[in-house]
């Protein structure tokens, strides 16, 4: 066979015949030996130099032959020698000197003959003329082959010489050619022999003496070269590194290049016969050769005979073929071998050639194997390449034409070849056909039918194509085509790619006369298995354009079917071009559904098996996208076989099984199941899988209110991804964002929900852009905590453990699962969900809930009703997969959505309601595994810790709690021991959150565990973010008196002690602060802020909220104080004084909070009588003159008015924590009458003594309330105030300063539907669990004519509504802003402005929510809402059927069903999360106004001091009290009191405390004006007005104590000694502060603690 041909190598530096130009004849080229001479042509070589044309080629110069092995040839003569001999020479003897030479050459020995040879060499070249044959005849014996080398080479040497005599007659010529030609010749002397022979033809221009003998000797000779040639490169081929050329080669080369010659000149001397037999010689070199430079030399031969004679007959086909091929395989010798073809084309023989080619094409064999008829296949392709030239050749050049008939019967014969090389050849050919290189259809086919064109081409695109070709570029360049790739076959791509490219341009350019569309279109439509997209999409559009898949056309099942499987079912293809598809197949499907009726049916159910039949294997997700698309739209219409079909199909590539296993059932990974993780992920980085569970979801939703039958279905496949372990997660994932937000309403009809309340939780587990930001943050700050982390990305192992012993019980209610570890799933550390997520769902779900669907009916077994097409949606499947993924373990993913989205769904009790089994199950595993810490951790990767796992549990645990009424006694105790473990844990907060809840709703079981809980809690009131909650909590607690009623003494004491213990803490970090405040300034705290859900980001290690969280401890204090029983008050009242003024170094520590605790305490510790007020008939019309006398006593004012003739008088003593008024009568014993000593009469006694009842009012005092003997510290004694205009205004401003702390909270009603601003604030009426909840909430109290402060409601005229509720305590008092209460005219207040003024304006409104839609924050535009707290029923209902739920209650009793409402506190952006129910908590009705009045409560208290953080301290209403008594004694007592400076907030504002006595503030003092002791007063409040400030005494301070030890706090907790002197915690904590706290030393804190303890009095 033909092969590659190695590349030519120069050798000695003689170029190989390689390099010759073929057909280019030039005389006279030869280059002469050295050592011989040039001699000048002439004669017949000028003749032949005219028929060639005169055109001179360059030529290499013949190669050297290679020095002989042994010679004794003398060095040649010095003497310089002519290089042209002078034809005139006469010369015939030899001289001397030769002659004994000749002598020696003829009858010496054989050395002696070689040296005779040698010298006679040279002789002969100088005198040409000597007797020539005498020479010959004796040295032509040397040359035989019997003879030495050494020898033989002197004699072809000397013989070689004597050639060259141009003198020499025809005989002699004939006799060197004999000798010469001789076959006695060595064959290692050929290059010897040619030379020779090269010599004495003058390079074949002189064959005189031998015409006829030349041409069969060169002929013998070509074939034993080239036997002697291969032999020669098999043994050169073990070489290694570059080939070199033989001896051998080089003579074969120089013997073609004597052939050319010959032919060039005496080609007339060759017989036919002959010249036969020397092409057969060539033609058979070329089958054989493997080289190249033989390829080019036999053309070069060919050629010759072509320009200088003509190719013998019956030797035209088989020449013709040769060089066809070599034409076609060669592509290194393509130019010659075209060269070659070409001069026959246009010689006589052209018709014959293309006749040739043709027949070739013709007469093969049909089908021809390319392994049986490799020489056939070789035709062929050379023919195809050969007549493709042709083409594109015009017969003005001397081409002869092709007939087109027969061309394409030729190809359609040979392309039915199985050889795609020769499928690439005609296809080569055919595009040559259709495109010239320049864009022009050849003229031989234009005016033609193309469809045998086309039909030949489609059956070469039936060969095995590669996929490559739909996808290449058609416009891009290609690659030059190489003999490997053509050898290969994969040059066919690029053939047809053109050829499809050209035909689609064809059609693309829309000419007026192009007939042949149609016919480029069905050869599209046949090739459509190979057409790149651009085609396809072109072939679409020309389906659509002609309806071509209609019912209407013949074959448009065809046509349907070669959308189908050959474009959309393609996977090789573009999505683009596949989904272009897909629409067609659509819109087919849409016409035979509106033409069902002239269809078969099973038609219709076919196509869509069809398109379902390539899903299993898509690896397109686009294109997968698109086709379920359709398929959930074909879902909804389908019936009930064709829906299975669909879904078991969708099933395939979710979960690669085939039998779905009962949903209810334990959800194990199945051993038939294979991983899909390998599968292609598409745009976006999702799932096959993920793209067909979102169809599953689509079909969900739509079949909600279509059919419950589907529905139910989708529901338990969708359950089934949810727990297939194997499954991809992203595809899981998708099925829980249904499934999570699945809701009932109060009628169990099911609905989903669009807003899930969880960011918070997501927060927790970085599950926020903001959080999530937050954590890289963090990690980048801390790469040697990053170096930690397994670079797997597997969780840890767990911490801790407990195993379940025998001893143990197992839950009781529902089945029983194994307990063992959850499995830890490695986590990859990928980030497939986060929140918000407003594409969780793919369509927006209804607003209504679906008539079909229901969560719980009576006797629901889960399928669809026969006598409605109602359904169950069992939930207890659901919860069951859940359960099984708590107990198997999950992928990290998997679990955390679960973990934050459970809590939600678990708020909604109608969807569970036929799965209590479960949750009661649910229940308990969540209990256990917080009791055994055997939950799933999370991974290092994560960031997470196991306490963020747990807060996650306990809010799921915090939603379970309102299914208590499924849950036994000990179920419920459970719950609460769970809640108790996790207090001593980072979930503190969380815990004592949902032990808040318990308090409500499962009384017994925290009574239960009330003392473990309080124990407990003493132990992590110190810890950060705990304090506040943990207080929180026991303010709840104390007013739930059934909770503590069999409290012992010690159990008080634990209360009290939590609290004293905070106190110390607070107290022990403010001496530490005060100890290093010369060396740092310590930081202040910060402060947890929830604007948004990513509070968490703000958080700090130090304690938060200071004043509120300090002011709540005394709360605390007071109330549990209260909540004593009255006859053991007495036993607490030591203990506790001491704690309250005793400092952790045991020093007095005399604190504003301290004192006014104290004060409320000596009022309540016999009597739970509230203030009295004095009586408004005691006056001088009903007991004649009154005198009145005001007096400062300790903490107090006394007021006593005296009526100077009755004896009545009014004791008023004004506390700090309230007011005390009593009406006393004095019943003297008579005296008896008595004259005076001197006998004057009874007016001189006047004024000193009387009988009778005339009394002063110091009397009075001086009897009941003045000590005796007076104290030595005169700041004790009893202060007079003097009977003036100041002192009365002092006293009405006291009076003004409420005895309890005052609140305004407003209460919204939100209609159903309802979120319009106005709309909501024209509400005059709500529902009726709303009125159930007001009437909880406070006393509905008449506003006209009431003495108390109504929070700027009207109390004269009516216009803020006729009644409002109240409630009051005896600390706080809380006027609730009901707007329905409120009267509404919208004709004259049409945007409700009389409304918006309160609500507007109150730190805290309630939110009853009844629209079924989210409340906004926004809804009410207002810089002063600071927190909504926001009721929503749960689950959601009508108005009308509120009404009916209601009524139904009312008529069962106490055996209804209790509603239950989710709560939730919305904070304004910024505000610090301050609730339990930050986190949604669901209560129920009966807890609800309890509940919410607690938090409105403390949120109101926190936001008095919020608002005021910018201007100044927050001071309450008894704290201002007690500083205005302590002004009142500085400026009439004579002295500066002991208290001086004393009287402060303790710890400072913005710090630890500071922050109020009571809870509230009605006061606002400024830091800047508070020089005194108690600190200055603002104009608002000032008590004594300018007269007392002007009338200040300059007395210098005594102190009743010897060692005062004084210390500044006011860089208690400060964060920088150079803070901005502007800003607000600046300027309360600058360090110039006067002193503001009185220390005592240890041994004045008894003495204190002494004074104080009034239960030592009684």
């Amino acid at each position: 066979m033909l092969r590659r041909l190695a590349s030519v190598r120069h050798t000695n530096g003689h170029r190989t015949p390689d390099d010759q130009e073929p057909m280019s004849p030039s005389p006279g080229d030869d280059v002469s030996h050295p050592e011989t001479t040039k001699s000048a042509s002439g004669g017949l070589a000028s003749v032949f130099k005219g028929l060639a044309g005169g055109k001179l080629t360059k030529l290499p110069p013949p190669l050297q032959p290679p020095m002989a092995t042994i010679t004794t040839v003398a060095s040649q003569p010095s003497r310089d020698r002519s290089d042209v001999l002078p034809v005139t020479s006469v010369l015939r003897g030899l001289p001397q000197e030769h002659m004994e030479h000749f002598a020696r050459l003829k009858t010496g020995q054989l050395n002696d003959r070689i040296a005779g040879a040698n010298a006679l060499r040279y002789a002969i070249t100088d005198y040409p003329l000597n007797p020539i044959m005498e020479v010959w005849n004796a040295a032509k014996d040397l040359i035989d082959g019997d003879n030495p080398e050494n020898a033989r080479v002197a004699g072809w040497r000397l013989l070689t010489e004597c050639v060259k005599n141009t003198s020499a007659t025809d005989f002699e010529r004939r006799e060197y050619f004999r000798t010469l030609a001789a076959p006695t010749a060595h064959p290692d002397d050929f290059h010897l022999q040619l030379e020779a022979l090269e010599h004495l033809t003058n390079s074949g221009r002189n064959v005189a003496g031998f015409y006829y003998d030349i041409f069969p000797l060169l002929t013998v000779w070509l074939a034993n070269t080239f036997d002697a040639a291969r032999l020669a490169r098999r043994a050169n081929k073990s070489t290694k590194g570059k080939n070199i050329a033989t001896l051998e080669d080089q003579s074969f080369a120089r013997l073609f290049s004597l052939i050319r010659d010959v032919i060039k000149f005496n080609f007339k001397y060759a017989s036919d016969a002959v010249v036969g037999r020397l092409m057969d010689n060539l033609l058979e070199i070329c089958n054989k050769t493997s080289q190249q430079d033989d390829l080019a030399a036999c053309i070069s031969v060919i050629d010759a005979m072509v320009t200088f004679g003509s190719i013998p007959n019956g030797k035209l086909k088989a020449c013709i073929q040769v060089l066809s091929s070599i034409h076609c395989l060669v592509p290194g010798r393509q130019k010659e071998a075209w060269h070659t073809l070409s001069n026959i084309c246009r010689s006589h023989h052209g018709q014959s050639t293309v006749r040739i080619l043709l027949d070739v094409l013709r007469n093969a064999p049909p089908a021809p194997d390319k392994e049986k008829d490799r020489d056939v296949i070789r035709d062929i392709r050379g023919a195809l390449t050969v007549l493709k030239k042709l083409l594109g050749k015009s017969a003005e050049k001397g081409y002869p034409g092709v007939p087109l008939a027969l061309l394409v019967d030729g190809l359609a014969n040979v392309c039915t070849s199985s050889s795609s090389r020769v499928s690439t050849e005609i296809l080569r050919l055919i595009n040559s056909l259709f495109d010239d290189g320049d864009g022009i259809i050849n003229p031989l086919i234009a005016e033609e039918h193309w469809s045998p064109l086309f039909s030949v081409a489609a059956q070469c695109a039936a060969k095995n194509v590669p996929a490559a070709l739909k996808d290449a570029d058609p416009s891009a360049q290609q690659p030059t085509v190489t003999k490997d790739e053509s050898e290969s076959g994969d040059n066919i791509n690029h053939q047809l790619r053109t050829f499809i490219n050209r035909v689609e341009k064809l059609l693309t350019e829309e000419k007026p006369d192009f007939f042949q569309r149609d016919e480029c279109m069905r050869f599209l439509a046949e090739v459509h298995h190979v057409l790149p997209d651009s085609a396809a999409a072109l072939l679409l559009d020309h389906f659509k354009e002609f309806r071509s898949c209609y019912p209407s056309e013949v074959d448009w099942k065809k046509n349907l079917e070669l959308v189908l499987e050959g474009i959309y079912l393609d996977r090789g293809r573009s999505a683009p071009t596949r989904i272009q598809a897909l629409a067609m197949v659509i819109e087919i499907y849409d016409f035979l559904c509106l033409v069902r009726d002239l269809v078969e049916e099973e038609s219709i159910f076919d196509l869509v098996k069809r398109l379902l039949s390539g899903m299993s294997v898509e690896t397109d997700a686009v294109v997968l996208q698109e086709t379920v698309t359709f398929m959930v739209r074909v879902a909804e219409t389908a019936g009930a076989e064709q829906f299975d079909f669909i879904l078991d199909t969708f099933k395939n590539i979710v979960c690669k099984e085939v039998d779905e296993p009962n949903p209810s059932t334990s959800v194990q990974k199945p051993s038939g199941a294979q991983p899909i993780s390998d599968q292609p992920i598409a745009v976006g980085g999702q799932s096959l899988p993920n793209v067909v569970t979102k169809g599953y979801v689509r079909i969900f939703m739509r079949s909600m209110d279509t059919d419950a039958a589907k529905a139910v279905k989708t529901f338990n496949a969708l359950i089934y991804i949810a727990g297939f372990a194997t499954c991809e997660t992203d595809a899981r994932l998708t099925a829980m964002k249904l499934l999570f937000r699945l809701r009932a309403d109060f009628e169990y009809r099911v609905y989903l929900t669009s807003h899930v309340k969880n960011e918070s939780i997501a927060a927790t587990l970085y599950r926020t852009d903001a959080s999530f930001a937050r954590k890289a943050a963090e990690d980048a700050a801390h790469p040697p905590r990053l170096a930690r982390l397994d670079q797997s990305g597997s969780p840890r192992p767990p911490i801790r453990g407990a195993s379940y012993t025998p001893g143990q019980t197992v839950e009781k209610s529902g089945p029983i699962r194994p307990s063992q570890q959850p499995r830890q799933i490695p986590y990859q550390g990928q980030r497939l969900w986060c929140l918000p997520d407003p594409e969780a769902l793919p369509e927006s779900p209804r607003s209504t809930p679906s008539h079909l669907l229901f969560s719980y009916t009576e006797g629901a077994d889960g399928e669809a009703s026969t006598e409605a097409s109602n359904a169950v949606l069992k939930m207890s499947s659901w919860l069951n997969t859940l359960l099984n993924i708590f107990h198997q373990g999950s992928d990290w993913e998997i679990y955390s959505f679960i973990l934050a989205h459970l809590p939600a769904q678990l708020s909604d009790h109608p969807i569970f309601q036929d799965a209590i089994p479960q949750l009661q199950e649910l229940r308990g595993h969540i209990c256990e595994v917080i009791r055994t810490s055997r939950f799933q951790e999370p991974p290092l990767v994560s960031g997470l810790r196991r306490p963020d796992v747990a807060n996650c549990l306990f809010h799921s645990l915090t939603m379970i709690v309102s299914y208590h009424q499924h849950f036994q006694k000990l179920d419920e105790d459970e719950i609460v021991r769970a809640f108790l473990h996790g207090i001593a844990d980072k979930t503190a907060k969380t815990c004592i959150h949902g032990l808040s809840i318990c308090c409500y709703e499962l009384p017994l079981s925290v009574s239960k565990s009330l003392d473990m809980i309080l124990t407990r809690m003493s132990q992590v009131i110190t810890q950060p973010f705990v304090a506040m909650h943990l207080l929180e909590f026991l303010a709840c607690l104390s007013r739930l008196p059934a909770l503590y009623s069999n409290f012992r003494d010690e159990d008080y004491r634990v209360v009290f002690g939590i609290c004293f213990r905070y106190l110390q803490y607070v107290r022990d970090k403010k001496h530490h602060a005060r100890s290093t405040t010369h060396m740092s300034e310590p930081s202040t705290p910060n402060i947890v802020v929830s604007g948004s859900p990513d509070f968490l980001a703000l958080q700090a290690i130090t304690d938060d909220l200071p004043q509120y969280v300090y002011a709540l401890a005394y709360h605390v204090i007071t109330f549990w104080f209260l909540a004593v029983k009255m006859p053991d008050r007495l036993g607490h009242i030591s203990w506790i004084a001491k704690n309250l003024f005793t400092d952790v170094d045991g020093s007095a520590s005399n604190e504003e909070q301290a004192q006014i605790t104290l004060d409320f305490m000596q009022r309540v510790a016999f009597s739970d009588a509230s203030d009295s007020a004095h009586d408004p008939l005691f006056n001088k019309e009903n007991f004649g003159e009154i005198q009145q006398k005001r007096w400062i006593i300790g903490n107090s004012i006394v007021t006593v008015k005296q009526a100077k003739e009755s004896g009545w008088a009014e004791i008023t003593r004004r506390y700090p924590s309230g007011t005390s008024s009593y009406a006393v009568r004095v019943d003297f014993t008579p005296m008896i009458a008595q004259r005076t000593a001197d006998g004057s009469d009874d007016a001189a006694w006047d004024g000193r003594f009387q009988m009778g009842t005339t009394l002063l009012p110091s009397h009075v005092f001086l009897q009941l309330l003045a000590p005796m003997p007076q104290i030595s510290d005169p700041a004790a004694r009893p202060v007079p105030l003097p009977d003036e205009e100041a002192i009365d205004r002092a006293i009405r401003l006291f009076d003004r300063n409420s005895a309890v702390d005052g609140h305004k909270v407003g209460v919204i009603y939100i209609g159903e539907g309802q979120t319009d601003e106005v709309e909501i604030l024209a509400n005059t009426i709500g529902g009726p669990d709303y009125h159930e909840f007001l009437d909880g909430l406070g006393v509905l109290t008449r506003l006209k004519g009431v003495n108390f402060n109504t929070q700027g409601l009207d109390r004269e005229y009516g216009t803020d509504g006729e009644y409002t509720y109240c409630w009051r305590d005896r600390v706080s008092e809380i006027i609730f802003h009901v707007i329905t209460q409120m009267p509404t005219d919208l004709e004259r207040d049409p945007r409700c402005t009389a409304k918006k003024r309160h609500i507007g304006n109150d730190f805290v409104n309630i939110v009853f929510n009844d629209s079924g839609l989210p409340f906004k924050f926004d809804t009410f535009p207002s810089q002063f809402n600071y927190v909504y707290i926001v009721i929503t029923p749960t689950p959601r209902h009508s108005f009308a059927s509120a009404r009916l739920k209601a009524k139904q209650r009312e008529e069962a009793g106490r055996k209804a069903e209790t509603p239950f409402y989710m709560v939730q506190v919305m904070s304004q952006p910024g505000f610090p999360e301050i609730s339990p129910a930050a986190e949604p908590k669901v209560v129920s009705l009966t807890a609800l106004p309890t509940f919410v009045r607690l938090l409105a409560l403390n949120a109101s208290v926190f936001s008095q001091i919020w608002a005021t953080r910018e201007v100044g301290e927050h001071v309450s209403s008894w704290r201002n009290r007690l500083r205005e008594i302590n002004r009142l004694r500085e400026r009439y007592g004579g002295i500066k009191s002991a208290q001086q400076g004393q009287p402060n907030p303790s710890p400072p504002p913005n710090m630890l405390g500071g922050g109020g006595g009571g809870l509230g503030s009605s006061v606002v003092t400024s830091p800047l004006a508070s020089g005194g002791p108690g600190g200055g007063i603002t104009q608002q409040s000032g008590l004594l007005g300018q007269d007392i400030g002007a009338s200040r005494p300059v007395n210098a301070v005594r102190d009743s104590l010897t060692s005062l030890r004084r210390s500044s706090v006011a860089t208690f907790f400060t964060n920088n000694s150079a803070a901005d002197p502007t800003s607000h915690r600046s300027s309360m904590l600058s360090t110039t502060t006067a002193d503001t706290e009185v220390m005592f030393p240890a041994h004045g804190a008894d003495a204190l603690i002494e004074s104080v303890d009034f239960s030592k009095w009684i």
